[in-house]
């Protein structure tokens, strides 16, 4: 009797023994899987999601200002701004002086955009990233991380061509510029724009680009800035920070 009762407590003991050893290989488990960061459930199905996410994250940090412009809603919003919007004039603000330009009205899709990036700060903080001397001055761009994030926040879209205005590659000319890649129509970077410095004008541009606006003053802040040394990118080797303000 006294071995069976002893038989009977030793496989008691073991049995208690293998699920107290169960029971704490599952809280291991768990919290190992609890320390490993979580994707949301849209980026397990598709990894084309997470910039949803990521674009989710940007807003609650910073506020827009206005919708998130895309291709098919455009023309009428920028239309629209337009009208609400009747100045015609910004200023360039650099560490080498002022430059002001007129936009012209006959442009109208690219006024309206440039005074709407303007108004969302867009360029502030952004620099002249190209000089190509005796060419152009090109700006609207850097390498800050918050030049993509204004980007994200704005929209992804391009400003249809407005060729049919007639203006041309002079010097002084205020343009769009364009993405080369499979862009037959040739419709402008809503965010990047150049100044034309070649005393001649750049003819070989004309319908190509299109030309919204002009420099009424500050040509000289133009032409030092076009002197400045570059790198083999020609961005200059001193980054030159923009800021604008629309005057009237």
């Amino acid at each position: 009797m006294r071995s069976n009762f002893l038989l009977i407590l030793i496989l008691a003991t073991a049995v208690f023994a293998s699920c107290e050893d169960k029971q704490s290989s599952t809280k291991n488990e768990v919290e190992t899987m609890l320390e490993e960061p979580v994707q949301p459930d849209s980026a397990r199905v598709d990894n084309t999601k997470v910039d949803e996410v990521v674009e989710a994250e940007v807003e609650k940090k910073e506020k827009r200002k206005g919708p998130l412009l895309v291709q098919e809603e455009l023309i009428p919003f920028l239309m629209e701004y337009g009208k609400k919007h009747d100045e015609n004039r910004v200023r360039i603000k650099t560490r080498f002086g002022n430059i002001d330009v007129e936009l012209f009205r006959d442009t109208p899709l690219h006024r309206a955009n440039f005074l709407y990036m303007v108004n969302q700060d867009y360029y502030d903080g952004t620099f002249f990233h190209r000089v190509d001397e005796g060419f152009v001055i090109q700006g609207g761009n850097s390498d800050n991380p918050d030049t993509n994030i204004k980007r994200h926040r704005i929209g992804d879209f391009l400003i249809p061509s407005e060729f049919d205005a007639g203006h041309r590659h002079v010097r002084g000319a205020l343009a769009a510029a364009k993405y080369a890649e499979q862009n037959v129509s040739k419709a402008s970077s809503p965010y990047e724009f150049y100044i034309v410095q070649d005393h001649d004008g750049s003819p070989h541009l004309n319908n190509d680009h299109t030309v919204f606006g002009r420099v009424i003053s500050g040509m000289d802040v133009v032409d030092e800035i076009n002197k400045v040394p570059t790198d083999d990118s020609e961005w200059p080797l001193r980054n030159i920070h923009i800021e604008m303000e629309i005057l009237d």
